[in-house]
């Protein structure tokens, strides 16, 4: 029996990835519950453990006893002649449960590491509460909230995601994932672009409308590296990619600037801007633009605007220079209700 032990514990070993003193205590707790169920009246108030031999995987079951010649407490084995039959047999569901609990503790520290990266799925199924990703591991719940607006996410189709949570539960390690992170979009552009990979590029900050527009912020500290270039690609083949798999959402690339009247002039492209007047105490900002440019500026229902404010933390107040006029001439530039201005909850 001890060697088909031994051999069975290397097999474990092999095949689950586990580690061996892991299955050891296992079994050693397994084989010490098995013994206080079978030999109540030798076990029931005594101090036992039970050992298993590391070398030759032999089992004994050790109780502290008063020795009758010495007066002193020493460890006296008591192993029964048939424990091991009976080991065997009373102790297989406790091993395979102990076993089934390390390998799912494994799984969630190897996914929980995961947190914040983007991983390839399958799609297995959809309906109306979440989306099921094979994660080759793991099942991932993709919750509706989750979920790009439109996106059909049909079986077998491939599928990057970012992971957003992992819960420990009874069954192992839920997967929370999503497509609608700002994450995914930075992860996306760290896979495609090298110079981030490399730390050339930084990229600063993320604001996503997920499914309809984004805005991302990027930075060099090398003069010699075009930040916003080295994201576009050549002829547009690095955020092409990026854009493909986001089903065609629309990715605006901006330098980032330490000056806050810069960076909030970019961040409004593709409009140009003529003016930054910041109010550092509330941060919020007042922007000046040619008549032309201002429903550029805004975009349609505002998006350009609110993606801006998010992109930079800044309250922007977008203004044309005719209503600039008009202010300073006495009229009314504003219709009073906050729609002029954008700030980076909205």
């Amino acid at each position: 029996m001890a060697a088909e032990w031994l051999e069975a514990l290397r097999q474990i070993e092999r095949e689950k990835g586990l580690d061996a003193e892991t299955v050891i205590h296992a079994l050693e707790a397994a084989l010490l519950s098995a013994y206080r169920k079978n030999y109540p009246e030798e076990g029931e108030e005594e101090e036992v453990r039970v050992m298993v031999d590391r070398e030759v995987g032999s089992i004994h079951v050790y109780a502290r006893r008063v020795n009758p010649e010495t007066g002193e407490e020493e460890d006296i084995e008591v192993t029964p002649k048939d424990f091991g039959r009976i080991a065997a047999q009373t102790a297989k569901q406790v091993i395979l449960q102990r076993i089934r609990e390390a390998e799912r503790d494994l799984m969630y520290e190897e996914f929980h590491e995961k947190v914040g990266d983007i991983v390839t799925g399958i799609v297995q199924q959809s309906d109306q509460r979440y989306t099921l990703v094979d994660l080759g591991k793991v099942e991932a719940l993709l919750p509706m909230s989750e979920q790009i607006r439109g996106e059909r996410y049909r079986h077998g189709m491939r599928l990057k995601v970012y992971i957003v949570e992992v819960r420990k539960t009874s069954k192992g390690p839920q997967v929370i994932v999503s497509r609608t992170h700002p994450g995914l979009l930075k992860r996306l552009f760290e896979l495609e672009v090298p110079e981030i990979a490399e730390g050339y590029v930084e990229i600063k900050a993320v604001a996503r409308e997920p499914g309809q527009r984004s805005k991302i912020a990027v930075y060099s500290r090398d003069r010699n590296v075009d930040p916003v270039g080295a994201c576009v690609g050549a002829r547009g083949s690095r955020v092409r990619m990026v854009v493909n798999e986001l089903r065609g959402e629309k990715v605006d690339i901006v330098p980032w600037s330490e000056d806050p009247r810069e960076f909030i002039a970019n961040a409004l492209s593709p409009a140009k801007v003529k003016e930054v007047i910041i109010h550092p105490e509330d941060q919020s900002c007042e922007v000046i633009v040619p008549d032309h440019q201002l429903s550029l500026a805004i975009g349609k229902e505002g998006q350009n605007a609110r993606l801006a404010a998010r992109l930079t933390g800044w309250r922007i107040d977008i203004k044309s220079e005719s209503q600039v006029r008009e202010a300073e001439e006495g009229y009314v530039a504003t219709t009073g209700d906050g729609s002029d201005t954008w700030t980076p909850e909205s």
